[in-house]
């Protein structure tokens, strides 16, 4: 097998039996935010286009780039479909040309035939409205000799099935650097900002050496980011003057980590670089030296902002213009979804403020209606200062998903009194009839809470009230705090009360 890295996310996976283009990306993302880190422009995207198999794990635009599959990407490959109950992604992909569909089960095991044989496949699909834009996944490939699992941006709660399904993984790509906006964006500061993006890097690093460990890889891959921030006022998001507190840390870091813990298994990939594996023996090759970026990062940033200059400007000259209230287009768009989403609307259970430029919008989720301020209701407990030109873009655009087009671009300002609300960002990534319908019923299902672990002297539900991890695996206990370290999430234990969100209580109990 032999794996090349072809940017960020994207892997092209070459075998015997045929190939596997995996999450390509090369196109500024999330109004020209996010860039992908090291530059690979440089590819030979038509030669890696030429695929057997195409596997886009979901919709977030640093995985899906809808301009350089249509330009670049074969449209008789066949397409390695995840197995997610809102099929987005696939009409997605069929508007761009795509026609053959391999429909996988959620985590089991499939043989897909290709031109010089066959390969044995799996994908696990996340399915949850908080997994990427309703839905995540990873691929797990083997080809008889070599077993590579592609994990990018997901994160299982439950490895069993990958194991029982392969004897060994050989080679693990998986994300560990940030992919939020958060603590950027918030209006809170400077020291408490960069605390709590210290605590965020940390607990990145923790959850996939976690998965490191879970998947027990001969070899390790940091992938699936940071990005690179090239427009003069994004540039401070790079993590490239030693902020501890920066979230976007590179795979130096990572690779770091792992030695600290005694893995000497990761590898560094750029763009182009290649790894020849056959079992447990590698082979890597490189297209340049990759000490030219990392020992020189600030400069090759620099370049990189000069070369992609007109790119961005390009991309700004797309946005939309123009006069007048946003009120009417926004109840237009989000009255309608409030009015099928009771159970999301409730757990929001606020007015929240909306400032765009000289305006401000009130969601008004208990009334469910889209309205103007009243005098003297004060401050909104979680707002947004969104510039005009974003919000009538994504409403031109009839964008289902603020979430992967706003929120993820940085290019807004936030604050919120209290915890994080999760109901509010699901809303705000399921705007239409589909979306809120299914993510609504996701959150009105009662889940099985009933099985036990104990954890330093606690006795806790086996299930992370957020999204079901195993909190045998995921869970640390510091003091009367349980952290679930999959996405973060802090418990009281003496009481139940879950200190990052709204509900999500959590059984606990001392042992004596």
């Amino acid at each position: 097998m032999q794996i090349t890295s072809v940017g960020h996310a994207g892997f092209h996976i070459r075998t015997t039996a045929g190939t596997i283009l995996c999450d390509p990306w090369v196109n500024p993302a999330y109004f020209g935010s996010w860039v992908p880190f090291p530059d690979n422009t440089q590819l030979n995207w038509e030669e890696l286009g030429a695929c057997d198999f195409l596997y886009v794990s979901h919709l977030h635009r640093d995985h899906f780039d809808a301009e350089l599959l249509a330009e670049h990407v074969d449209k008789d490959a066949t397409v390695l479909l995840p197995d997610y109950p809102v099929p987005d992604l696939r009409r997605e992909l069929e508007h761009l040309g795509f026609h053959t569909f391999f429909e996988t089960e959620n985590s089991v095991k499939h043989t897909v035939t290709g031109p010089g044989g066959d390969l044995d496949i799996m994908v696990i699909a996340l399915r949850a409205p908080a997994d990427g834009p309703i839905g995540d996944s990873a691929l797990a490939v083997s080809d008889g000799e070599t077993t590579c699992f592609n994990m990018n941006d997901a994160r299982p709660v439950d490895m069993d099935a990958l194991h029982e399904a392969f004897d060994h993984i050989d080679i693990h790509l998986l994300q560990y650097s940030g992919a939020i906006w958060y603590p950027m964006v918030y209006d809170i500061p400077a020291r408490t900002k960069a605390n709590f993006g210290k605590q965020k890097r940390q607990r990145g690093m923790d959850r996939a050496r976690s998965y490191v460990e879970q998947v027990a890889a001969t070899w390790v891959v940091p992938s699936a980011g940071p990005p690179v921030f090239l427009d003069d006022e994004l540039r401070h998001l790079n993590d490239d003057r030693g902020a501890e507190g920066n979230i976007f840390p590179d795979q130096h870091v990572f690779l770091q980590q792992m030695a600290d813990h005694g893995n000497t298994g990761g590898i560094l990939m750029i763009p182009g670089s290649t790894a020849d594996i056959r079992g447990s023996e590698l082979a890597l090759t490189h297209p340049s030296d990759p000490a030219d970026i990392f020992d020189n990062k600030v400069e090759y940033i620099e370049q990189m902002a000069q070369r992609f200059a007109p790119v961005l400007a390009a991309e700004k000259a797309t946005w939309a213009s123009g006069e007048g209230s946003l009120l009417e287009p926004l109840q237009q768009l989000f009255e309608p979804i409030m009015a099928r989403s009771d159970l999301i609307c409730d757990g929001i259970g606020y007015p929240v403020g909306l400032v765009i430029g000289e305006e401000t919008v009130v969601l008004d989720f208990p009334k469910r209606a889209v309205r103007e301020p009243i005098a003297g209701e004060g401050r909104y407990r979680y707002g947004f200062r969104i510039a005009p030109e974003l919000v009538r873009t994504v409403l031109r655009d009839r964008e289902p998903d603020w979430v992967n087009t706003i929120f993820l671009s940085t290019r807004f300002q936030a604050w919120r009194i209290g915890g994080y609300n999760e109901y509010l960002y699901t809303f705000f990534k399921c705007l239409t009839d589909e979306r809120i319908a299914y993510a609504d019923g996701w959150f009105a299902e009662t889940h099985d809470d009933s099985a036990s672990t104990e954890l330093d002297g606690w006795k806790v539900q086996r299930r992370c009230p957020h999204l079901k991890a195993d909190l045998a695996t995921f869970g640390v206990v510091e003091g009367t705090t349980l952290t679930c370290n999959l996405h973060g999430w802090q418990w009281d234990l003496e009481s139940g009360r879950c200190k990052t969100s709204k509900g999500h209580t959590l059984r606990a109990t001392k042992l004596d």
